[in-house]
């Protein structure tokens, strides 16, 4: 095995483990952590769409939007 399938290996290994984790309930914060560094190195993002769960989340989180200093300058 080449060095480049060994790296595919450990990616799609890392992968698969991070999700069991995931869909178990069983992740740390540490484990998102690092699921969250590994979606973003690769370049994966989602756009926020009506009754998605991006949109659900931020709509759970304890901030006041008026109160954003980034919406200020928005």
């Amino acid at each position: 095995m080449d060095e480049k399938e060994l790296l595919e290996k450990l990616h799609t290994g890392m992968i698969r483990c991070l999700l069991e984790k995931i869909e178990s309930g069983e992740a740390t914060a540490a484990d998102l952590g690092v699921a969250r560094q590994l979606l973003k190195d690769n370049g994966i993002d989602v756009a926020a769409r009506a009754g998605g769960p991006i949109l659900k989340l931020t709509d759970s989180l304890p901030f006041d939007p008026s109160e954003d200093d980034v919406a200020k300058f928005a």
